[in-house]
């Protein structure tokens, strides 16, 4: 599929077809996040506390005694503050484009909204993917001195575990693009997505009771940490990444509406 730009020149106006399709709006946003300094850091810091929070992890099942435990879980466990180092730099490939206004360049270069925005989901999730599983293998590496016999390690299952956690911190990438374009605006994206996967779960967790947590299970995060752990209560993994995936879709449409509805 190709998208038509017209130009003008002086004298007479030259129509110009534009032969970048998804393959170009795919590339494009590929160069621009990595022509800044803010993926590099959000990376950074994703792996620095990654590997701070697994040590700790496993320093306290070994002091209190736990139960052994597969050494995935250290990492897992990190993901309820290491998503927010995804979040970030997911955010700042659609609000930077508003702050900045070249979200208006982007959209004249490809007019297809919806390519635009898809191209940067596809481009946020690939990088969150492969972090993921490098954040997940490195937690499994830190954490496994201080686990002292806690934990347990299986290859298959360790891999399974690091696959896992780079599914989630993808699908969560593709979330906050979609929240990212239905705001606008990094700190209304931030609050939004602060709530959802930190603030709402810990609030309903500390309240308890029966309903408060069974609503709690249809989280994001909450449906993440039951797939990543390979929980089958209270549903399969399976249903915890049909949540995952109808929380993103339901995020995606949202932003896209907005989208089409409002100039850039």
């Amino acid at each position: 599929m190709t998208a038509d730009v017209w130009t003008d020149t002086p004298g007479r106006g030259t129509r110009t077809r534009s032969a970048r399709g998804f393959a170009g709006a795919v590339a494009a946003e590929w160069t621009k996040l990595w022509s800044v300094r803010a993926p590099y850091l959000c990376l950074l810091v994703g792996l620095l506390t990654t590997g701070v929070f697994s040590f700790y992890y496993g320093s306290i099942a070994r002091i209190n005694e736990h139960a052994v435990q597969p050494v995935g879980n250290a990492a897992v466990s990190s993901t309820v503050l290491v998503q927010f180092a995804v979040v970030v730099l997911a955010t700042v490939t659609v609000t930077s484009e508003y702050t900045t206004t070249s979200m208006s360049s982007s959209l004249l270069w490809v007019p297809v909204r919806h390519r635009v925005q898809l191209a940067k989901a596809l481009v946020a999730a690939v990088v969150a993917f492969a972090a993921g599983a490098l954040f997940a293998a490195a937690g499994m590496a830190v954490a496994w001195g201080p686990f002292s016999g806690h934990a347990s390690f299986d290859a298959a299952a360790a891999v399974g575990q690091a696959l896992a956690v780079g599914l989630y911190y993808a699908l969560v990438a593709v979330l906050t693009i979609g929240v990212s374009f239905a705001t606008r605006h990094a700190a209304g994206a931030l609050t939004v997505l602060f709530t959802l996967l930190w603030a709402l779960p810990s609030m309903l967790v500390g309240l308890g009771g029966p309903a408060l947590l069974a609503i709690n299970d249809w989280l994001p995060h909450s449906a993440g940490d039951h797939f990543m752990r390979s929980s089958a209560a209270p549903y399969p993994p399976a249903a915890a990444v049909l949540i995952l995936l109808a929380w993103t879709l339901t995020t995606h449409l949202t932003g896209l509406y907005v989208l089409r509805r409002r100039d850039a």
